[in-house]
């Protein structure tokens, strides 16, 4: 079941996206070589917390995973693609640090992730992050009221595989509200004019996912969660929550 959200709703989704936003703001400027993965966890913690705010990825425990997950952000570190769990792991220059947040506020969630390069990097890593934040935007775009859901999937894919980067199969967006992870699935590669009519007050995570290599399959590693490049090339997740309007897709996870 898809919910349509009210105006003063999707007001509630904006405030609990902007403790996400904030918190991914804090853990960005802390971000450097030497920084353990698990400071930078602390510091999505204590924005949360300060907010008022529960982080949403704190326990929380799917069917594919054995374990709930164990920390407030997922760290994805270079051929990680996403489902890092921070560790006492220092930062290198060079790095390629994937990091993607979820929060409550008054029973509305919100989720959202960036990528970014541990000091000065490649060309290609930061071409490959280039193209995944294209490839959001251009996601976003194609939610508007009267199009389908598969539009969404072919704008990201579109993006993605003209660079020649692997998208990640199985894993993608997905409706979110009252809960984190709702209906739909959000494929990060669909065809046009497929799926879902997408309706004023639906509320949605876009992410896309690629991989350097061009590889579409991952492993997963011994903890159950994190994805793995089967290749070993970098990889990088970018997302936003968004919500679904008669004047055109608004962003709700903004800091």
């Amino acid at each position: 079941m898809v919910e349509i959200k009210t105006a003063a709703e999707l007001e509630a989704m904006r405030e609990a996206g902007r403790v996400v936003g904030s918190a991914l703001a804090a853990v960005r400027e802390a971000i450097r070589p030497g920084v353990r993965l698990t400071e930078l966890d602390e510091i999505a913690a204590t924005v949360i917390r300060e907010h008022g705010a529960k982080p949403a990825f704190l326990h929380y425990h799917p069917g594919f995973a054995p374990t709930p997950f164990p920390a407030v952000i997922c760290a994805s570190v270079n051929d990680v693609i996403v489902h890092g769990i921070p560790d006492g792991y220092r930062l290198r220059q060079g790095d390629l640090l994937s990091v993607d947040c979820g929060a409550y506020l008054n029973g509305w969630a919100g989720d959202s992730a960036f990528t970014v390069i541990v000091g000065p990097g490649s060309q290609a890593d930061l071409d490959l992050i280039a193209a995944a934040e294209k490839a959001l935007a251009a996601g976003i775009a194609a939610a508007v009221p009267g199009a389908r859901l598969g539009d969404i999937g072919a704008a990201i894919a579109s993006v993605g595989r003209a660079a020649g980067y692997g998208i990640p199969q199985d894993f993608g967006g997905h409706g979110i509200g009252r809960h984190m992870h709702e209906d739909p699935h959000v494929a990060n590669e669909a065809r046009p004019g497929r799926g879902m009519v997408l309706k004023a007050g639906m509320t949605l995570a876009i992410e896309p996912m690629f991989t350097a290599g061009g590889k579409d399959r991952y492993r997963t590693a011994r903890d159950g969660w994190a994805l793995h490049t089967v290749d070993g090339s970098q990889a990088v997740h970018a997302e936003h929550s968004i919500a679904i309007t008669d004047d055109g897709p608004r962003v709700l996870t903004l800091p």
